[in-house]
């Protein structure tokens, strides 16, 4: 556990646009601390061409002048965020970077005050993102690692406004300028499960069958480009040919939708449209509904060309990253409130909606308790085009976490219907509203971190 001393003394500017509808009244942070805990992976998951073996799940302490308290979760991917910073360091000093970065935040926020924790983000994270470079050596650094390294400490500063605020309604959290964009209610959510490179389509399968209908699955497997494009057709061919026939109800023409994630590793257009030529050939392309990210970030080219619908995830950084990308083509967006914090998704999604662009919520493989503000956000969001009146949420942990059970068990609401996935389904009714899905709610676990603070 750490705790730091105040490094900043300037007053935080406010944001009169997206802090309009927020009371005015002053939170003056007066202790902070962090701590956190190595989760390994059931087996070494893989992705971006890269394999990861554990995520840490970082906690952030605040307490306000008044005595109040609250602790935000972050899960921390080295790998999805950076993947240089990755492969430049151990994975283990990969993550003590990140961790740096939100202790350097709280030493930052201690002693002075916010208005709403949209402020608060707006006022650290420039300077995050710059010490993040230093501390890195990489001039180039994601602005996504800066983001998932406050996450936890954006989450706390939401906990600690609605607490001493009285507020324990997520509706009566968001903004009015951005409650457009997170103005629906839905009752059931969709879970979307994901299949990394090393996963056997046998479990794609079984999760067909078991009702899940909306699959994630990486591509852009490792080696060169022509390698990658060799593993990936015959990765398509073996997907299709398993679940290609497969029916479900809540799409428009029945079939299973294919949703490719290739973390920027395809390098032109040709060798997207050379995959998109081989799912024609096998009869699976009419059945992409979703390719995330085909191409890295340096990569702007215009792609409104490209016959399939386009998501922006880790390139969508800001809201202004996500206007960039929706003027290149892109028809889609993934939303991260668990990796690129609540407050900036919440502008993401609103710069989204006014351009008439879908939104869904993709997860970080984070631990179940962060799964709820994704959950929250994904219950909130305008449904996805071919899909019924439901939102889409991708929930991966309990796939790829050892001790997820264990992880569930933290929960302070872990016995509620709407926790579980059933059939491909989050369930979600008056209680989980009533409840916010218990983000609100003190965790013994985590208190229990912090009771030296």
């Amino acid at each position: 556990m750490a705790t730091g001393a105040a490094m900043v003394a300037s007053p935080l500017d406010l944001l009169p646009s997206a802090c309009s509808s927020f009371n005015t009244r002053k939170i003056t942070i007066s202790r902070v601390g962090s701590d956190f805990e190595r989760e390994p992976m059931i087996r070494p998951m893989g992705f971006k061409g890269g394999y990861l073996t554990e995520l840490w799940q970082t906690a952030a302490y605040l307490e306000s002048t008044s005595g109040l308290h609250s602790i935000g979760l972050c899960t921390q991917s080295i790998l999805w965020s950076d993947a240089n910073v990755f492969s430049s360091n151990s994975e283990s000093g990969g993550n003590a970077l990140m961790y740096a970065m939100t202790e350097r935040a709280l030493q930052i926020i201690k002693g002075e005050s916010f208005s709403s924790p949209v402020e608060l983000l707006e006022s650290i994270y420039p300077l995050i993102y710059e010490y993040g470079k230093k501390i890195t050596s990489n001039e180039t650094l994601r602005k996504t690692f800066a983001l998932n390294s406050l996450v936890g400490v954006d989450n706390a500063a939401w906990i600690l406004y609605a607490r001493e605020n009285g507020i324990t309604s997520f509706d009566d959290l968001i903004p009015k300028v951005f409650k457009p964009a997170l103005g629906h209610r839905h009752d059931k959510v969709a879970g979307v499960p994901l299949f990394a490179y090393s996963v056997p389509v046998e479990e794609i399968r079984e999760a067909a069958e078991q009702g899940y209908f909306f699959m994630k699955i990486k591509i852009g497997q490792p080696g060169t480009q022509e390698e990658m494009l060799t593993k990936d057709k015959a990765r398509l061919t073996e997907i299709h040919k398993a679940i290609g026939n497969i029916r479900t109800p809540y799409t428009s023409d029945g079939r299973i939708p294919y949703y490719f994630d290739a973390n920027g590793r395809y390098e032109s257009k040709d060798a997207l449209l050379r995959l998109l030529d081989h799912a024609k050939s096998i009869g699976a392309f009419d059945q992409i509904t979703l390719i995330e990210e085909p191409f890295a970030e340096e990569i702007e080219i215009d792609v409104s060309d490209i016959p399939v619908r386009l998501a922006s995830d880790e390139t969508a950084h800001t809201g202004e990253d996500a206007v960039k990308r929706i003027e290149m083509g892109y028809r889609a967006i993934a939303l991260k409130a668990i990796a690129k914090t609540l407050s900036m998704t919440m502008k993401i999604a609103q710069a989204a909606y006014d351009r008439s662009i879908p939104c869904f919520c993709a997860d970080l493989t984070v631990n179940p308790i962060l799964l709820e503000w994704n959950k929250n956000v994904a219950a909130r969001l305008s449904s996805f085009p071919g899909i019924g009146n439901l939102g889409l949420l991708e929930s991966n942990g309990h796939q790829n976490y050892a001790n997820w059970d264990k992880m569930l068990n933290y929960h302070p609401c872990r016995d509620a219907g709407w926790v579980q996935v059933r059939k491909g389904i989050y369930e979600l009714d008056h209680d989980f509203y009533r409840r916010a899905g218990g983000i609100f709610e003190p965790v013994p676990h985590y208190e229990a971190m912090f009771t030296s603070v």
